[in-house]
């Protein structure tokens, strides 16, 4: 079953008097428990196709099907609720909170959700000993390295049990050691039956994935099983 799936999305910019073709009826199907990597240059639109993927906007045209509903057309706060419940992201530039302790930059989408006190304390606390951080739990960003503030924010896309995990450059930031340690981890997710969907510019790390999707100027321009 189809667990994200585009139906010729286009979406295009107004940049003063020129008409930009982000998207160019793109159509892509990703299965419940996949790993893929989509891959393309800079204006290629991979970054529009994940803004689109995860609810940050919407296509000029086209469907956008997340666990079999439509969100193509959602209003602001639909699309919020579907990115609290259905999305976990992972971003090269962590995106903590540096006022909050590790446990409480985990628990961050489950206070938004309401989730009682003790029920999110306890997720988050088991989710930072998944990912190897259950010494670290009061310290704050400042004071982890790069590859733990990553795992934290792995934690944190894990929390709300997401449908899609996305991830956009998880290795970007790390030296190539700790990046491994990242893409062990995705791995080990995804073999736990994880949907992951990761961005990257970086050959050897979308090899380590199930599938590639190359874009180029908007469009499809390979689909790649690895």
């Amino acid at each position: 079953m189809a667990i994200a799936e585009f139906k010729d999305l286009r979406k295009t910019y107004q940049m003063g008097s020129v008409v930009v073709q982000a998207l160019r009826g793109v159509s892509i199907s990703i299965e419940r428990g996949e790993y893929c990597s989509i891959m393309g240059q800079s204006g290629s639109g991979k970054s529009t196709l994940l803004n689109l993927l995860g609810c940050l906007d919407r296509p000029t045209s086209g469907q956008y099907f997340l666990g079999g509903e439509d969100v193509s057309q959602m209003n602001d706060d639909e699309l919020s609720a579907v990115r609290s419940i259905s999305l976990g992201f992972i971003f090269q530039s962590y995106n903590l909170i540096p006022q909050l302790t590790v446990l409480e930059n985990i628990e961050v989408p489950l206070f938004y959700q309401g989730i009682p006190w003790k029920a999110r304390r306890s997720r988050s606390a088991a989710l930072a000993d998944l990912v190897g951080l259950s010494h670290r739990l009061n310290h704050r960003p400042m004071e982890l390295s790069g590859g733990q503030q990553q795992r934290v924010a792995i934690a944190r896309a894990l929390v709300n049990e997401p449908l899609v995990i996305l991830a956009d450059e998880p290795t970007g930031n790390l030296d190539s050691t700790t990046g491994e340690e990242i893409l062990a981890i995705l791995q080990n997710l995804h073999e736990e039956g994880k949907t992951i969907i990761t961005v990257t510019h970086d050959e050897s790390v979308a090899r380590q994935t199930q599938r590639i999707i190359w874009l180029s100027d908007g469009e499809v321009q390979k689909d790649e099983r690895v």
